[in-house]
């Protein structure tokens, strides 16, 4: 596998899987149990049905999770072979991305597809998602194509 390629892979399941094991307890500390959340995350493709959809609709959440976790990291990673901060710098530039990516995700992305909930800012679930995406998503992500993309 090639350095970038690694880098993508690694960072983006490695990210994916801190942000979503956030997720899962924040959830259950809500009362939200895990397959709900998962197809709480798969009504962003696929409507309010995935909500109905059981084992099959958590499956999705996950699968959809972690292909928009490589994604992000496939973009970072654009970022970083184009410009030498992001990877000479990966503490300020991770959590940086992880503020790019939170704002694009409830601004853009959930919008603009068939999640079928208002997207709030309500406090403090907004600031720990946020701090989430930081540190749990943007940072290994940073920290990934740092290790494994300057190997090119």
């Amino acid at each position: 596998m090639q350095g970038w390629t690694k880098a993508i892979v690694i960072g983006g399941l490695l990210g994916g899987a801190l942000d979503l094991a956030f997720a899962l307890v924040s959830a259950a500390s809500n009362g939200v149990a895990p397959p709900r959340l998962l197809q709480i995350v798969a009504s962003g493709a696929l409507g309010k049905s995935a909500l109905d959809m059981g084992a099959a609709g958590a499956a999705c959440g996950a699968l959809f999770h972690f292909g928009l976790s490589l994604l992000w990291a496939a973009l970072f990673a654009m970022i970083a072979g184009r410009f030498r901060a992001p990877r000479a710098r990966p503490w300020l530039s991770g959590p940086a991305f992880g503020i790019v990516v939170f704002l694009a995700m409830r601004l853009v992305v959930l919008p603009l597809s068939a999640y079928p909930f208002p997207v709030k800012f309500t406090m403090p679930g907004a600031l720990y998602d946020l701090l989430s995406h930081m540190f749990l998503f943007g940072l290994p992500i940073a920290l990934a194509n740092r290790a494994f993309a300057s190997r090119r």
